[in-house]
């Protein structure tokens, strides 16, 4: 028998409260999570002056406490470190300064999301206000997604803060940046985050120029045409003080020689980013003049080793070590081998070779880690690493590129010179 309209209704309706009962469980489980968090933060500074102190650190042991966990929980959940330190600060603000909207999390009244939105905005809000800064936050923190609950709270903030926008504004300006992101089939995106007057004002001029090049004989959309015009004031653009003049971006990829030979359409590998096609990295190849170019054969012939006759680590060695690691080696941390250290996995001071299978990028805050905390690193094969935790758990990296680095064959030996002949028999 079909069920009536009135069944179906019900029977979707059944499906919606399943899907709303998850929400509640996961908001459950991040309240949950909040709490472990913070527990084992504090407990990692209530046993921080047990733990021996590396020879020389410069930090103390509540600095060292707190770089170590902050590291090692990123590990644990795979994310970038400043997430981690995120989540940390995050989980301290529900455990300590605003009960109630932890208890809305477990409740599920509520989403990570949304708690996220009330921790950031609360922050800045005065101690003696913060309770009822929390308790208006939350009145209607149930029926609005986190977007439009930040809104409010951001308005509801304002009441609250000691200092004036103008004032907060100027601090902010120091925070302004570019963000590059890869996306997928070759793409990535560009981020500019400025004061929102000159971020307008960015757009409005991409857009008026894009604008302008508009006619029936332009075949280009005017969202294509924004991205060409954005594309060609960045890369050849000069600013009024004459800077950028002469200055190109370069980019690093890795090709492979068939590839590149027109043998094969293997992609390429474009450093900082990842896979690109083969007729995008034969362009480049071909002679665009702002990029370098590294062709790589499985038989590099690259120096591997210098051992130690010399600290220093020859121009090749290092070019191969950028190829191979393209980013810092410590687990999660993507910040570009172009701008980390070159590191000595076992120090010099300590007999530590010069050499690829002693040898990986790190990037400042990672090298400090490494000097300054317990976290130690051992090279396993093929340009893998181990690296070992203060609490004594294992966490392995891998080289962005496998190369079969092998070392030029030796000349072949001279021929045996031909043997003198036999004296002549006396009569």
């Amino acid at each position: 028998m079909k069920p009536s309209v009135f069944e179906e209704r019900e029977a979707m309706g059944r499906h919606f409260d399943a899907i709303a009962e998850a929400e509640r469980d996961i908001a459950a489980a991040f309240a949950r999570r909040a709490e472990r968090v913070e527990a084992a933060r504090r407990f990692g500074q209530a046993i921080a002056h047990h733990n021996a102190r590396v020879p020389g650190a410069r930090w103390d042991a509540r600095e060292v406490a707190e770089r170590e966990f902050s590291s090692e929980l990123a590990c644990t959940i795979r994310v970038p470190q400043r997430t981690a330190e995120n989540l940390v600060a995050e989980s301290r603000a529900l455990a300590q300064e605003l009960p109630a909207t932890r208890a809305a999390l477990a409740s599920g009244e509520i989403s990570y999301r949304h708690a996220q939105v009330v921790v950031n905005q609360a922050w800045s809000v005065p101690a003696e206000g913060r309770v009822k800064f929390e308790a208006a936050v939350l009145k209607s923190a149930g029926t609005l997604t986190a977007s439009k609950l930040k809104y409010n709270a951001r308005t509801l903030r304002e009441r609250w803060h000691p200092e004036t926008i103008k004032a907060r504004h100027q601090k902010s300006v120091k925070d302004r940046a570019v963000f590059f992101e890869p996306e997928p089939d070759g793409m990535a995106s560009l981020t500019f985050y400025a004061s929102a007057e000159k971020a307008q004002a960015a757009y409005e001029r991409v857009t008026l120029m894009a604008l302008s090049l508009q006619c029936k004989e332009e075949e280009r959309t005017l969202t294509q045409l924004k991205a060409d015009v954005f594309e060609d004031l960045i890369l050849d653009g000069v600013t009024p003080s004459g800077l950028g003049k002469g200055i190109r971006g370069s980019v690093n990829i890795t090709v492979p020689v068939f590839s590149l030979m027109g043998l094969n359409d293997e992609p390429a590998h474009l450093e900082g980013y990842g896979p690109i096609d083969a007729d995008t990295a034969r362009r480049i190849a071909a002679g665009a003049p702002s990029f370098t170019r590294l062709l790589v054969h499985p038989e590099t012939g690259v120096v591997l080793s210098v051992g130690r006759d010399r600290y220093k680590v020859p121009k090749d060695l290092k070019k191969y070590l950028r190829v191979r690691d393209e980013t810092c080696r410590f687990p999660g941390c993507n910040r570009s081998a172009a701008h980390s250290d070159i590191d000595h996995s076992l120090d010099w001071q300590f007999n530590g070779l010069t050499a690829e299978d002693n040898l990986a990028h790190l990037c400042p805050p990672c090298h400090a880690l490494k000097s300054e905390t317990r976290w130690t690193v051992k090279h396993l094969e093929a340009g893998t690493l181990r690296w070992t935790s203060p609490s004594g758990r294992a966490f392995v990296t891998e080289p962005a590129t496998f190369i079969r680095a092998v070392a030029p064959e030796p000349p072949p030996p001279p021929e045996p010179a031909s043997a003198a002949p036999p004296e002549p028999a006396p009569f």
